[in-house]
């Protein structure tokens, strides 16, 4: 545990585990075709459909968040939950290694269910194969379910490119929000 000090702020960095393999990408967002074999794509379905069975009263989304973002950066209404699960609610390219390990674990808790999984597709826009086999590997995305999760990470990545983050996949992003906007009119 290291702790620092400013005028007005305290900072803790704790290390739980030294973890040897390298990060997939070392960008959150996906910015080559991604090499790991087909194997591997059982392990992040397997590991965040343990992570999701997790009891916790942890929040990562809150209700009041989608209730305001999904309307002002997708212009529909937040979309029910149908159901809460423990998330990483971090799961990007820069926190995956192979073998399998998540990193960076600090924002986890409550979320929609499929949040994790919506945020890894999110963040593989620009690969389109890539995005596609997220979409595979996770049945939530797409789904009637997953619908919140989905619109909570779309209004989350919206965001930040107001903050000058992640404008290499504005063009993505502003596609998945079709696909979005037309499945929450769908009965």
């Amino acid at each position: 545990m290291h702790d620092a000090f400013d005028d007005t702020t305290a900072y803790r960095a704790e290390l739980s585990v030294r973890v040897d393999p390298p990060v997939l990408p070392d960008d959150p967002i996906l910015q080559h075709n991604l090499q790991v074999p087909n194997s591997w794509w059982a392990d992040p379905t397997g590991t965040l459909e343990k992570v999701s069975a997790v009891d916790t009263r942890r929040v990562a989304v809150r209700q009041q968040y989608m209730d305001r973002a999904i309307p002002e950066f997708l212009r529909i209404p937040a979309a029910a939950v149908t159901c809460w699960t423990c998330a990483h609610a971090d799961v990007h390219w820069a926190n995956v290694t192979a073998p399998l390990r998540l990193l960076d674990w600090e924002g986890w808790g409550q979320a929609p269910e499929g949040f994790d999984s919506a945020t890894l597709y999110g963040y593989s826009l620009l690969q389109p194969d890539t995005a596609a086999r997220v979409h595979d590997a996770f049945p939530t995305l797409g789904s009637p379910a997953g619908l919140a999760a989905e619109a909570t990470v779309y209004a989350q990545l919206l965001q930040t490119l107001a903050r000058g983050d992640n404008l290499t996949i504005e063009d993505q992003l502003r596609e998945w929000a079709g696909d979005l906007q037309r499945r929450s009119t769908s009965p």
